[in-house]
């Protein structure tokens, strides 16, 4: 039975994978010319796996695909493209067909789309829209970018705070241009000013006689258009929000956002923090160039050169007693180690309780003592084995004990380094995922070697 569940577990992961033989069969049709054939293939995947494959071939295979079936591309497809490789795509398209394809977006689809393009590109995709769409999409990039104006949708869903359930069901069905996804109607004052909003289920689901007003959820809030898109997305998952409208410096309504782009921006400030922990660069991607992952990396990898030197230099300082018992040289690095790995996993979980505001200052002291017993704590643990395999490796017990101490001390500062220098950087205003791994792992090999080497020499020698 277990094994059952387990096939069908991996059988539901397949599923949610662009399948290699489908792959295989694209790039043979490619190869053929066959463009009926490669339609045929494509026609049946959705826009985030037509994404996916163009992401993950060579440049020349993409190349070779848009030029036989690029005329199908829908906008679709467009919003689901890797930002590192959508100029690209956009580049092959027919005018008339990216025309097209932008036309049936919704105005917060077509900001996203074109904000990172060069200016000629964004005029090109601006000139295919109709003019009050234009207008729309021109005001959203008025904003700051990574705002909450520039994550909006201008198509909303409106009706005055005096209707009833019936005039308000009315008008729905009689409006022709309606957003291809909602998910309350928001009330409005005389000054179009929101005040509420209704959820669809609740609408459909009261008496016609029933005034709006009567039926308004308790979750309603605004945001502002210039709030940073990082705390709407925060808010939404705090709240549990579906949309919020989004206003002016004057409170009128301007937007809605949804929880769509709520979420892929949650997920986007995700991948940030991960890649920048690991110093590969905030926008590194599977599709970018020799040079540009280059680029991205090697600033991190130069700074580390420096902090090991730094290192470095404080083994130097114990290069005599080194020489002189060579056990030494060989424990060093466990005691480095065991020290970085603590510092990272307190790090992980400080940079992320920050993203998510979880860290405050109503709870930072109790936070860094509850670290601090836990580095003294894993530090113990680990000197007592490793300290017994110290002495029956070399034979000397106070060799044991003196790599023992250094492990509790390392443990305990890389527990103290891994929660204080986010939160150092974070009072600084500096992003806390961008520098701290390299702060902390500094700390914590400066400390372990000066903690081993140091004890070792006043104790042995």
């Amino acid at each position: 039975m277990a094994d059952d569940r387990q096939d069908d577990h991996e059988r539901e992961e397949e599923d949610y994978r662009l399948d290699g033989e489908v792959v295989e069969a694209i790039l043979e049709a490619v190869e053929a010319e066959d463009a009926a054939r490669l339609i045929a293939l494509m026609e049946p995947l959705h826009a985030a796996d037509i994404a996916d494959l163009l992401e993950q071939v060579g440049g020349a295979e993409r190349a070779a695909i848009l030029r036989l079936w690029g005329r199908e591309i829908d906008g679709e497809i467009l919003t689901e493209i890797d930002p590192t490789i959508r100029e690209e795509v956009i580049e092959a398209m027919p005018h008339e067909v990216l025309a097209e394809a932008v036309r049936e977006l919704d105005s917060d689809d077509v900001v996203d789309l074109i904000e990172d393009l060069e200016e000629p590109q964004q005029e090109a995709i601006l000139g295919a829209l109709d003019e009050s769409d234009r207008a729309a999409v021109e005001q959203s990039l008025t904003y700051p970018e990574y705002s909450a104006g520039r994550l909006m949708q201008r198509e909303v869903v409106t009706a005055p705070e005096h209707w009833t359930v019936g005039e308000t069901i009315d008008f729905l069905r009689r409006e022709d241009e309606l957003p291809d996804q909602f998910y309350h109607v928001i009330l409005v004052d005389p000054g179009h000013h929101p005040v509420g909003y209704v959820t669809l289920g609740k609408l459909l689901a009261s008496r016609r006689d029933t005034p709006l007003g009567a039926i308004t959820e308790d979750s309603f809030r605004t945001i502002s258009a210039w709030t940073e898109e990082g705390d709407v997305a925060y808010a939404f998952n705090q709240y549990h929000l579906i949309s919020a409208p989004v206003v002016d410096d004057d409170d009128r309504l301007v937007g809605a956002i949804t929880i769509d782009d709520a979420m892929a921006v949650l997920d986007e400030e995700h991948e940030e923090d991960i890649l920048r922990l690991a110093g590969v660069g905030d926008e590194s991607s599977l599709s970018d160039t020799v040079v540009e992952t280059v680029r991205q990396r090697l600033p991190w990898l130069a700074v580390n050169l420096v902090t090991a030197i730094l290192a470095s230099m404080v083994i130097a300082l114990f290069e005599g007693t080194i020489e002189k018992l060579v056990a030494l040289a060989v424990l060093m690095p466990i005691v480095a180690s065991m020290g970085g790995n603590a510092g990272t996993q307190t790090l992980t979980v400080a940079v992320r309780a920050l993203a998510t505001k979880n860290l405050t200052e109503s709870n930072v002291l109790r936070v860094v003592r509850r670290e601090a017993l836990v580095g003294l704590a894993n530090g113990a643990a680990f000197a007592l084995v490793l300290g017994i395999v110290a002495w029956v490796w070399f034979g000397t017990p106070v060799l044991g004990v003196v790599i023992g101490v250094a492990m509790v001390v390392n443990l305990f500062v890389a527990a103290l380094a891994g929660i204080v220098v986010p939160l150092t950087l974070e009072k600084l205003g500096a992003d806390p995922a961008l520098a701290s791994g390299t702060f902390v792992t500094t700390v914590t090999d400066v400390v372990g070697f000066f903690a081993f080497l140091g004890l070792a020499t006043a104790v042995l020698l």
